[in-house]
């Protein structure tokens, strides 16, 4: 296999972890890393400090793509910046005929997403949208259950995420919680679980019908302490008082800040990044999104789904069962065992034939992010896709539309009280 040329746009944490270290330390022989891309000059120095191997590769602002495409010849771009940079990129890519991995969403809005493929119709390169969570060893096995026929046609699925306190509450501290830059978290986060039904069950989505609203966050939020704005927890002199806050902290220092979801470095106070700090107030006024959606969503084949998301719970996880004419499949997810504060279970899923008898599936777990599933991703885009797979896994740009065209048809049905159809989100204006 040829050694492809790879520029990084966006050198967020997740760059770093998911794609950088993996591409220096695993794929060398298959990757290349021939420029980065940033808004932040402080972003290079944190990464190249941890990695001293890209001490030459060069370095160029947000405005610099054609530049850095021009000066480094890249055969593939890398998508990983903030949410609502994506389509910039993405679109400058493929105007370059070049391949694009974008990290999910692919876009923020479903006009966005039509630009994206009204592109890549003119063009020479491919989108992929890396949906991660496809690879999960049980999420791929249910897809296996389904394409065998162990439902028969899918009628109906129930989706049920939980996100706990210490995950859920680190939305509200950073970008995510503007809708302009992450489209929301029924975008942000639900884009994951909208592709994994859409992929599951084989089926288009058509049509929302959704509520939500903010329960827990912003100034309003009932466990707020004081009505004060511009708070940041490093600095904070009501944190004591805050049931969030000490609920993952000892003796008033937070253990919460080098998780997977926060910026490398984001939370020194004396050089932030771009003046951005991962630790603003969960209770500030500018918060503009929900915390709590529920929705139903019709698909062309004839399934509903039923689903609920909700970012401030005891425990995290999910609880999924999918219908049909021929059976049911169940599991149960606990997210992060030593953030639960009960004994928890090995996640299973459960068979029932429609008539018979129950049977338990014990899938092998592996190791990784997103529950095993990154490794294997990385392995799909470095190696090429797994010839022994029978079904296709890897997600384009339709697939990444789909899914945020129903987080967008979420929004926009809580916002107006009313239906709302896919094909009308994903129509440009």
């Amino acid at each position: 296999m040829k050694r492809r040329r790879y520029a990084i746009c966006g050198v967020s944490n997740r760059s770093v972890k998911m794609y950088i270290g993996p591409m220096l330390q695993t794929f060398s022989k298959q990757a290349e890393i021939v420029g980065l891309l940033d808004v932040d000059t402080r972003r290079f120095d944190v990464c190249k400090s941890k990695y001293p191997e890209l001490s030459d590769v060069p370095e160029y602002g947000a405005d610099d793509f054609d530049k850095m495409v021009e000066q480094t010849k890249p055969d593939v771009i890398i998508v990983t910046g903030r949410d609502d940079t994506h389509v910039t990129y993405i679109i400058k890519a493929l105007e370059h005929d070049l391949d694009v991995l974008s990290e999910k969403p692919m876009a923020t809005t479903g006009a966005d997403c039509r630009r994206i493929i009204e592109a890549e119709k003119k063009s020479n390169g491919k989108v992929t949208v890396t949906f991660n969570y496809r690879y999960t060893p049980i999420h791929s096995r249910i897809k296996e259950m389904v394409l065998e026929g162990k439902v028969g046609r899918v009628t109906s699925v129930d989706l049920n995420w939980y996100i706990d306190t210490y995950h859920g509450a680190s939305y509200f501290k950073r970008w995510n919680r503007i809708r302009e830059h992450s489209g929301g978290l029924s975008i942000h986060k639900s884009s994951h679980h909208f592709d994994l039904v859409n992929w599951w069950i084989g089926q288009n989505p058509l049509e929302v019908f959704a509520y939500g609203a903010l329960n827990y966050y912003g100034p309003d939020g009932e466990l707020n302490p004081k009505k004060e704005e511009g708070r940041y927890c490093g600095t904070c002199a009501d944190k004591g008082d805050c049931r969030y806050f000490m609920r993952w902290s000892s003796r008033g220092k937070e253990v919460h800040v080098k998780d997977d979801h926060v910026d490398v470095g984001s939370n020194d106070v004396q050089t932030p990044y771009s003046g951005y700090r991962s630790d603003a107030c969960i209770f500030d006024s500018e918060i503009n999104i929900e915390d709590t959606y529920s929705a139903t969503v019709k698909y062309d084949g004839g399934a509903l789904l039923t689903y609920s998301v909700n970012f401030s719970l005891p425990y995290e996880g999910y609880r999924l069962a999918i219908n049909g004419t021929k059976g049911r499949i169940e599991t149960m997810e606990y997210h992060s065992p030593s953030r639960v504060p009960f004994p928890v279970p090995e996640q299973t899923i459960e068979y029932f034939p429609l008539f018979g008898s129950k049977e338990t599936i014990h899938v092998v777990h592996r190791q990784g992010g997103h529950g095993g599933g990154d490794p294997t991703l990385l392995e799909d885009i470095f190696l090429g896709p797994d010839p022994t797979r029978p079904y296709d896994i890897l997600s384009g740009s339709m697939d990444g539309a789909n899914s945020v065209g129903t987080g967008e048809a979420v929004w926009i049905s809580v916002k107006e009280n009313r239906p709302v159809r896919i094909k009308d989100v994903l129509t440009l204006t």
